[in-house]
């Protein structure tokens, strides 16, 4: 079935009335909420200020939407030319080729019409694609599920490390002002600096205490594909694992931001790790996703809604205020400030 996308008028009075607090409090308000279907995720947003369109990679195909308008332009599934229509990645380069980490299929890369698909044999490391990023060289980073692959800016050759990293599943990666690399794997932070190559873990300070005696979690990186299957939500009752890093973000002041699974959200400052969880008035524990906005804002994507922290305080959003769903896998900030953020179910923008 061809995925779709339209837009679901706010009604209700309670959610009218949490929406005009908001909005008169000058607080973070829901004010569209756009649905792809009831069994479908979003699973990644990016934002291409060049068209003016925010990219939603679902696990039914790719959506490109008017980000004035919120109007559908474009999707693509299999049969537009998209190896698979699980995606879990949207990354775009500086030449404007937009490139769709799939899960097992994969990396398909567009632009005017044509595509390219690269697989293992093309030099990919994996067919499970969860993450991009570009140094200011050119150079193309690829996470993947059995390490990272760096494309090179001016040949186009694919090279792979994985024994470089802490662990090989590798679900985020940013590039700092100092074009500084780091990866966010299912076993740490690591980070490589064009010479050598650093990583952390909770022994390091990395993710949050385990104060309420939580399961360890089940995601290790040592056990099958089939248990990895991220193609469904966090379930069932809570669990922990500090070292699973999920999300990575270089912020504007030069710190580093790991959205951990169980242990909240960690920054580094440049010598130590400092956890912010639950308790400290962050929505939820699991950090799926982190985006900075234009005030240097920090929103984090959580099993438990969205938080927006400003350095000082929380403000958190949930299904009470729009939401579609708990769990927001994807978070992308636009030209005009506003923030989008992907659940099951769809997309809802947030007015700052």
């Amino acid at each position: 079935m061809t995925p779709r996308l339209y837009r679901r008028a706010l009604l209700g009075a309670a959610l009218a009335f949490a929406a005009s607090l908001a909005a008169a409090q000058g607080g973070p308000r829901v004010k569209d909420v756009y649905e792809v279907g009831p069994t479908v995720y979003v699973r990644a947003l990016t934002v291409e200020k060049a068209r003016a369109a925010l990219w939603v990679g679902t696990s039914a195909g790719v959506h490109e939407v008017d980000l004035a308008s919120g109007k559908l332009r474009n999707t693509f599934t299999r049969k537009e030319g998209l190896a698979n229509e699980y995606v879990f990645a949207v990354g775009l380069d500086r030449d404007g080729y937009k490139w769709f980490g799939t899960n097992a299929g994969g990396v398909s890369r567009y632009k005017d019409g044509k595509w390219k698909t690269y697989f293992p044999m093309h030099g990919l490391a994996d067919y499970w694609i969860y993450s991009f990023a570009q140094q200011k060289n050119g150079d193309f980073w690829i996470g993947t599920w059995a390490g990272v692959n760096k494309v090179d800016g001016k040949t186009g050759k694919f090279s792979t490390y994985v024994k470089e990293l802490v662990n090989e599943w590798v679900y985020g990666i940013s590039v700092d002002a100092q074009d500084r690399v780091w990866f966010g794997t299912e076993g740490g932070v690591s980070m490589f600096d064009g010479r050598r190559w650093v990583s952390w873990t909770h022994k390091d300070g990395l993710g949050a205490p385990n104060t309420d005696n939580l399961p360890f979690s089940a995601n290790t990186g040592l056990g099958t594909r089939t248990r990895h299957d991220l193609s469904v939500s966090s379930e069932g009752p809570a669990t922990y694992n500090p070292n699973y890093v999920f999300s990575i973000l270089s912020a504007k002041d030069g710190s580093v931001w790991a959205g951990t699974w169980g242990g909240g959200a960690a920054r580094w400052d440049g010598k130590a790790w400092t956890n912010f969880t639950a308790k400290d008035g962050l929505a939820g524990n699991i950090v799926y996703s982190v985006a900075q906005d234009a005030d240097g804002a920090l929103w984090f994507g959580t099993n438990n809604g969205v938080s927006r922290y400003d350095g000082k305080a929380f403000v958190n959003l949930g299904m009470k205020d729009g939401l579609l769903e708990r769990n927001v896998y994807a978070v992308a900030v636009a030209p005009d400030g506003d923030i989008w953020v992907g659940t099951r179910k769809g997309v809802a923008r947030i007015a700052r």
